[in-house]
């Protein structure tokens, strides 16, 4: 799992070659830390073509604030520097790569 900071993340996401889903998310946020092992498996099950990272959106607000984050856990998928998809709030795993559908 790639862990993005201001610094890094144009180049890790926006420049990336594959679809990037990011989750931003914070420490005290009890349904990030239920999305966790999830993302963890979607990872490594389509790593292959979907790259998966994180960003602490309390540590970088900048970038949360850029892309409209206004609760975590929110996962954007990226693909070409464009967000293609929005999704706030923690899901099962099944429903999850349902709502990406397509877009990987």
């Amino acid at each position: 799992m790639i862990t993005l900071t201001t610094e890094n993340f144009d180049e890790r996401v926006l420049r990336s070659d594959r679809p990037v889903l990011v989750e931003f998310w914070a420490d005290w946020c009890p349904p990030c830390k239920m999305i966790a092992p999830i993302l963890d498996e979607i990872e490594a099950e389509y790593g292959d073509r979907l790259a998966v990272a994180k960003l602490n959106g309390d540590d970088h607000p900048e970038v949360a604030a850029r892309y409209n984050v206004l609760g975590f856990p929110t996962l954007n998928l990226y693909r070409d520097g464009e967000v293609v998809r929005q999704i706030v709030g923690a899901r099962p795993k099944r429903r999850l790569l349902a709502d990406l559908e397509g877009h990987f």
